[in-house]
């Protein structure tokens, strides 16, 4: 399968996950070129089918330093490679690294408790 990654390179993109994540899950692939585990969890991601409702960003975080460590201090997460965050509503609501990466998990942590948008409340 070729997976329809969104390739996560600017800091401004976090900005738009974050709006994003409030409509729909988000999830993040942080991968090193250099790592033969986060390149194997790579190939396992893009051979499993993924739900289209979810929006998958891929960080080559050797080359975007910057944006890894921003994720990081965004998220609140100790950095990991290979990891995958989901982000909810803003926030991330699982993280996961290394042989812990399985399409079974990122889809059902994706998928369970889908952002709800958010509504006007009207008071009188």
């Amino acid at each position: 399968m070729n997976m329809n990654w969104i390739e996560l390179t600017d800091l401004q993109q976090l900005e738009q996950i974050k709006e994003q994540s409030k409509l729909q899950p988000v999830v993040i692939f942080k991968h090193s070129t250099r790592c033969s585990i986060s390149s194997m969890a790579k190939t396992r991601l893009e051979q499993d089918p993924l739900p289209d409702e979810v929006l998958f960003y891929y960080l080559d975080l050797i080359t975007y330093r910057p944006v890894s460590s921003q994720i990081a201090e965004d998220f609140k997460v100790y950095h990991q490679s290979p990891q995958i965050l989901i982000i909810k509503n803003g926030e991330c609501t699982f993280n996961v690294s290394h042989y812990g990466i399985t399409v079974e998990k990122i889809v059902a942590e994706a998928i369970s408790a889908k952002p709800e948008p958010e509504t006007e409340r009207l008071t009188n």
